[in-house]
Protein backbone atom coordinates (compact mmCIF):
# COMPACT_ATOMS: atom_id res chain seq x y z
CA UNK A 1 0.00 0.00 0.00
CA UNK A 2 1.29 3.46 -0.53
CA UNK A 3 0.47 5.48 3.07
CA UNK A 4 0.88 8.88 3.90
CA UNK A 5 1.90 9.03 7.92
CA UNK A 6 1.69 12.67 8.92
CA UNK A 7 3.17 12.60 12.62
CA UNK A 8 5.25 15.48 13.74
CA UNK A 9 7.17 13.85 16.30
CA UNK A 10 10.41 12.37 14.70
CA UNK A 11 10.69 9.25 16.57
CA UNK A 12 7.38 8.04 16.33
CA UNK A 13 7.51 9.04 12.38
CA UNK A 14 10.53 6.83 11.92
CA UNK A 15 9.41 3.84 13.91
CA UNK A 16 5.93 3.74 11.49
CA UNK A 17 7.89 4.34 8.94
CA UNK A 18 10.35 1.46 9.06
CA UNK A 19 7.71 -0.62 10.46
CA UNK A 20 5.25 0.00 7.64
CA UNK A 21 8.22 -0.39 4.93
CA UNK A 22 9.49 -3.43 6.84
CA UNK A 23 5.98 -4.95 5.71
CA UNK A 24 6.23 -3.78 2.02
CA UNK A 25 4.52 -0.64 1.83
CA UNK A 26 5.31 2.57 0.72
CA UNK A 27 5.26 5.50 3.42
CA UNK A 28 5.73 9.18 2.99
CA UNK A 29 6.27 11.23 5.57
CA UNK A 30 4.57 14.44 7.07
CA UNK A 31 5.61 16.05 10.22
CA UNK A 32 2.74 19.04 10.27
CA UNK A 33 -0.88 19.74 9.44
CA UNK A 34 -0.34 22.12 6.74
CA UNK A 35 2.04 19.33 4.91
CA UNK A 36 0.10 16.77 5.46
CA UNK A 37 -2.91 18.47 4.25
CA UNK A 38 -0.91 19.51 1.01
CA UNK A 39 0.46 16.51 -0.11
CA UNK A 40 -3.15 14.12 0.66
CA UNK A 41 -4.64 16.92 -1.64
CA UNK A 42 -2.09 16.53 -4.50
CA UNK A 43 -1.51 12.80 -4.46
CA UNK A 44 -2.92 9.18 -4.30
CA UNK A 45 -3.10 7.42 -0.66
CA UNK A 46 -4.74 3.58 0.02
CA UNK A 47 -4.53 4.98 3.75
CA UNK A 48 -3.76 8.17 5.88
CA UNK A 49 -1.94 7.98 9.15
CA UNK A 50 -2.78 11.04 11.27
CA UNK A 51 -1.87 12.50 14.41
CA UNK A 52 -4.48 14.77 16.01
CA UNK A 53 -1.77 17.24 17.51
CA UNK A 54 0.05 18.55 14.72
CA UNK A 55 1.74 21.61 14.32
CA UNK A 56 0.27 24.60 11.99
CA UNK A 57 -3.14 22.14 11.26
CA UNK A 58 -4.48 19.67 13.70
CA UNK A 59 -5.34 16.28 12.49
CA UNK A 60 -9.28 16.84 13.09
CA UNK A 61 -9.15 19.99 10.78
CA UNK A 62 -7.23 17.79 8.17
CA UNK A 63 -9.44 15.21 8.24
CA UNK A 64 -12.46 17.64 8.04
CA UNK A 65 -10.69 19.74 4.67
CA UNK A 66 -10.04 16.44 2.96
CA UNK A 67 -13.59 15.07 3.25
CA UNK A 68 -14.88 19.27 2.44
CA UNK A 69 -12.78 18.46 -0.86
CA UNK A 70 -14.36 15.09 -1.25
CA UNK A 71 -11.36 13.28 -0.46
CA UNK A 72 -12.36 9.79 0.95
CA UNK A 73 -8.92 8.37 1.46
CA UNK A 74 -9.33 6.01 4.51
CA UNK A 75 -7.71 7.77 7.63
CA UNK A 76 -6.93 6.37 10.68
CA UNK A 77 -6.00 8.76 13.45
CA UNK A 78 -3.35 8.48 15.93
CA UNK A 79 -3.69 10.13 19.34
CA UNK A 80 -3.15 10.07 23.26
CA UNK A 81 -6.73 11.49 23.91
CA UNK A 82 -8.54 8.39 24.66
CA UNK A 83 -12.08 10.61 26.17
CA UNK A 84 -14.91 9.56 24.57
CA UNK A 85 -15.10 12.94 23.32
CA UNK A 86 -11.94 12.99 21.31
CA UNK A 87 -12.83 9.80 20.02
CA UNK A 88 -16.37 10.88 18.79
CA UNK A 89 -14.72 14.33 17.47
CA UNK A 90 -12.13 12.55 15.67
CA UNK A 91 -14.51 10.35 14.02
CA UNK A 92 -16.71 12.99 13.06
CA UNK A 93 -14.45 14.92 11.52
CA UNK A 94 -14.20 12.14 8.56
CA UNK A 95 -11.65 9.82 9.87
CA UNK A 96 -12.12 5.97 9.44
CA UNK A 97 -10.37 4.81 12.70
CA UNK A 98 -8.63 6.00 16.20
CA UNK A 99 -6.01 4.15 17.62
CA UNK A 100 -5.02 5.74 21.19
CA UNK A 101 -1.48 6.11 21.94
CA UNK A 102 0.24 3.83 23.31
CA UNK A 103 -0.67 1.10 20.97
CA UNK A 104 0.84 -2.48 19.69
CA UNK A 105 2.58 -2.34 16.45
CA UNK A 106 0.28 -5.59 15.94
CA UNK A 107 -2.95 -3.58 16.65
CA UNK A 108 -2.04 -0.46 13.97
CA UNK A 109 -1.31 -3.07 10.82
CA UNK A 110 -4.29 -4.67 11.84
CA UNK A 111 -6.46 -1.69 12.10
CA UNK A 112 -4.71 -0.35 8.81
CA UNK A 113 -5.45 -3.77 6.68
CA UNK A 114 -9.11 -3.31 8.11
CA UNK A 115 -9.59 0.45 6.95
CA UNK A 116 -7.80 -0.36 3.25
CA UNK A 117 -10.27 -2.90 2.53
CA UNK A 118 -13.06 -0.09 3.17
CA UNK A 119 -11.72 1.26 0.26
CA UNK A 120 -11.90 5.02 -0.88
CA UNK A 121 -15.24 6.09 -1.95
CA UNK A 122 -15.44 6.40 -5.76
CA UNK A 123 -14.61 9.29 -7.48
CA UNK A 124 -16.76 10.38 -10.34
CA UNK A 125 -14.96 10.13 -13.83
CA UNK A 126 -15.52 13.23 -14.66
CA UNK A 127 -17.57 16.33 -13.60
CA UNK A 128 -20.32 18.15 -15.28
CA UNK A 129 -22.36 21.16 -14.52
CA UNK A 130 -24.76 22.23 -17.27
CA UNK A 131 -22.75 22.02 -20.28
CA UNK A 132 -19.44 22.21 -19.31
CA UNK A 133 -17.05 19.04 -18.44
CA UNK A 134 -14.24 18.71 -16.72
CA UNK A 135 -12.13 15.24 -16.96
CA UNK A 136 -9.61 15.38 -13.59
CA UNK A 137 -7.91 12.26 -15.34
CA UNK A 138 -6.82 14.30 -18.36
CA UNK A 139 -7.37 17.39 -17.30
CA UNK A 140 -9.36 18.75 -20.37
CA UNK A 141 -12.19 20.80 -19.81
CA UNK A 142 -14.93 22.06 -22.52
CA UNK A 143 -18.26 23.66 -22.34
CA UNK A 144 -21.20 22.97 -25.11
CA UNK A 145 -18.16 20.88 -26.43
CA UNK A 146 -15.72 23.56 -27.15
CA UNK A 147 -12.39 23.01 -25.69
CA UNK A 148 -11.04 26.15 -23.25
CA UNK A 149 -7.62 26.76 -22.49
CA UNK A 150 -6.85 26.70 -18.67
CA UNK A 151 -3.90 27.90 -17.25
CA UNK A 152 -2.76 25.48 -14.36
CA UNK A 153 -4.15 28.11 -11.73
CA UNK A 154 -7.57 28.23 -13.74
CA UNK A 155 -8.20 24.71 -14.02
CA UNK A 156 -7.49 24.18 -10.49
CA UNK A 157 -9.72 27.03 -9.42
CA UNK A 158 -12.54 25.47 -11.71
CA UNK A 159 -11.40 21.78 -10.31
CA UNK A 160 -12.05 23.21 -6.92
CA UNK A 161 -15.45 24.81 -7.65
CA UNK A 162 -16.39 21.81 -9.70
CA UNK A 163 -15.76 19.43 -6.56
CA UNK A 164 -17.89 21.38 -4.39
CA UNK A 165 -20.68 21.79 -6.62
CA UNK A 166 -24.07 24.25 -5.39
CA UNK A 167 -21.93 24.84 -2.42
CA UNK A 168 -20.19 27.96 -1.58
CA UNK A 169 -16.37 27.87 -1.12
CA UNK A 170 -15.10 30.73 0.92
CA UNK A 171 -12.16 33.04 -0.56
CA UNK A 172 -9.98 31.37 2.30
CA UNK A 173 -10.50 27.92 1.48
CA UNK A 174 -9.66 28.74 -2.03
CA UNK A 175 -6.46 30.73 -1.44
CA UNK A 176 -5.38 27.26 0.52
CA UNK A 177 -6.21 24.68 -2.01
CA UNK A 178 -5.28 26.68 -4.83
CA UNK A 179 -2.06 28.53 -3.90
CA UNK A 180 -1.04 26.96 -0.18
CA UNK A 181 -1.10 28.11 3.26
CA UNK A 182 2.42 30.07 2.87
CA UNK A 183 1.85 31.65 -0.33
CA UNK A 184 1.45 35.39 0.13
CA UNK A 185 -0.65 35.49 -2.21
CA UNK A 186 -4.08 37.85 -1.18
CA UNK A 187 -7.74 37.80 -2.02
CA UNK A 188 -7.27 40.30 -4.55
CA UNK A 189 -5.41 37.60 -6.89
CA UNK A 190 -8.26 35.26 -6.34
CA UNK A 191 -10.69 38.13 -8.03
CA UNK A 192 -8.53 38.92 -10.90
CA UNK A 193 -8.22 35.16 -11.34
CA UNK A 194 -11.78 34.04 -11.26
CA UNK A 195 -12.79 36.88 -13.34
CA UNK A 196 -10.03 34.96 -16.11
CA UNK A 197 -11.90 32.19 -15.01
CA UNK A 198 -15.65 33.45 -15.91
CA UNK A 199 -14.13 34.82 -19.43
CA UNK A 200 -13.23 31.77 -20.62
CA UNK A 201 -15.88 29.23 -18.67
CA UNK A 202 -19.14 32.04 -18.67
CA UNK A 203 -18.74 33.47 -22.29
CA UNK A 204 -22.10 32.19 -23.00
CA UNK A 205 -25.41 31.55 -21.20
CA UNK A 206 -25.84 30.39 -19.14
CA UNK A 207 -23.59 31.57 -16.26
CA UNK A 208 -21.85 29.01 -14.01
CA UNK A 209 -19.72 30.76 -11.85
CA UNK A 210 -21.55 32.95 -8.74
CA UNK A 211 -20.38 35.18 -6.29
CA UNK A 212 -21.52 34.92 -2.69
CA UNK A 213 -21.11 38.12 -1.11
CA UNK A 214 -19.02 38.23 1.83
CA UNK A 215 -18.10 34.90 1.01
CA UNK A 216 -16.68 33.54 -2.13
CA UNK A 217 -17.95 31.77 -5.02
CA UNK A 218 -20.22 28.78 -5.96
CA UNK A 219 -20.86 27.14 -9.46
CA UNK A 220 -24.11 25.75 -9.95
CA UNK A 221 -26.66 24.51 -12.47
CA UNK A 222 -28.24 27.73 -13.86
CA UNK A 223 -31.92 26.12 -13.06
CA UNK A 224 -31.06 25.80 -8.86
CA UNK A 225 -31.69 28.91 -6.81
Amino acid sequence: MQILVVEDEHSMAELLKRTLQEEGHQVVLADNGREGFEIARASRFDVIVLDVTLPGMDGISVAKRLREGRNQTPVLMLTARDAPADIVSGLDSGADDYLTKPFSIGVLLARLRAVSRRGAIPRPVCFEIADLRLDPGSRQVSRAGTALNLTPREYQLLELLMRNASRAVSRETILESVWGFDSEVTENTVEVFMRQLRLKVDNREPKLIHTVRGFGYMIREPKEQ
